[in-house]
């Protein structure tokens, strides 16, 4: 980095690296939005099937949130064994096959993303002139089919770890929150919503550090791992600049999400007022449409900022590539 501690140098490197490399971000936004489309099929299958063995209206039951239609279809399916295993084995195909789908897509992504900072140069030191984000954009096909290639398989086994690591804390949060209770003596709610708590951060952490082993096993072009002990390094050389920036993707996050339900209910104030009400119908579709995109850079851009403070790090000790496609720093 050009300011050795600069929160602010680190995250606009960052951002006009991926902001340069703008390619990525819609084809990030594009595969998040087909997943969760797709995922939307089986749960509506399931309401079907919910309908179909204990009737009701199935309008009712897709004004819930997603968590609550599961958690009810599956309460009704159980007395059905058949419906509820069509349901879960639908349910399960969607997740592995979106799941390896993103993964394919972040390879191709992380590798855009190297070998833009590659060729950034000192992007982030002003004047911003044209010709240096252009540089940066480091974006094509080519790459990206190529970063898939090298990247894939190891992406994919660090997603089969991560779905174990998922699975052993959702388990441990179930045997918590639905098994006997520890004792007659603690306020049980208290112990619920502090499990919760809990659980949330450290799936935090846990995507943390699944966000810094894909960066790792790219930049240095090794096994997972092998990328340990560069994480555990990158950690322990750089802990407050990795802090810093993690706080501050949280934080826009956050803000980004607060704005998002601030737009949300401004526009659901205007549909209520007669044909002015329509204008809503695409103001709320662009809206979406913008805190997607948004959203997936403000991912980018953390992404970019780690790989820069660990590219960065005294003896990273990278080496060659494996492929000429793979870390090329000239334009494709």
């Amino acid at each position: 980095m050009s300011v050795p501690g600069s929160l602010k140098f680190a995250l606009k490197r960052g951002a006009l690296v991926t902001a340069a490399n703008w390619q990525i971000v819609l084809v990030q936004f594009v595969a998040d939005t087909l997943f969760k489309t797709l995922l939307a099929v089986p749960i509506v299958g399931g309401v079907v099937l919910v309908v179909l063995v204990v009737g009701g209206d199935p309008i009712d039951l897709l004004r819930r949130e997603p968590g609550q239609i599961v958690s009810t279809m599956v309460g009704v399916l159980l007395a059905q064994p058949v419906a509820l295993a069509a349901f879960l084995g639908a349910l399960g195909l969607i997740l592995v096959g979106g799941s390896v789908l993103m993964f394919a897509i972040k390879a191709g992504s992380v590798t855009v993303l190297l070998a833009g900072d590659r060729a950034a140069g000192a992007i982030e030191q002003p004047p911003l002139r044209m010709s240096a984000l252009e540089q940066a954009n480091q974006a094509s096909i080519e790459r990206f089919a190529n970063g898939i290639q090298s990247l894939f398989g190891r992406y994919l086994r660090l997603g089969v770890g991560l779905s174990v690591v998922y699975a052993l804390c959702a388990g441990g949060y179930a045997a918590l929150v639905f098994g006997t209770p520890l004792s007659q003596s603690l306020d049980w709610p208290l112990l619920v919503g502090l499990a919760s708590l809990t659980l949330i951060i450290v799936i935090t952490l846990v995507n943390f550090i699944y966000l810094l082993l894909q960066i790792v096993v790219a930049t240095e072009d090794c096994a997972v791992h092998e990328a340990i002990p560069h994480v555990a390094r990158l950690l322990r050389r750089r802990t407050r600049d990795v802090g810093q920036v993690l706080a501050a993707i949280l934080a826009l996050m956050v803000m980004a999400t607060g704005a998002s339900i601030l737009a949300t209910a401004a526009l659901g104030l205007i549909a209520f007022v007669p044909w002015v009400g329509l204008a809503a119908i695409p103001l709320q579709i662009f809206a979406w449409l913008v805190r997607g995109v948004v959203f997936q850079f403000i991912g980018l851009t953390g992404v970019a900022t780690y790989l820069r403070l660990h590219r960065t790090l005294p003896h990273a000790g990278v080496r060659a590539p494996r492929t000429d496609g793979l870390h090329q720093v000239t334009r494709a």
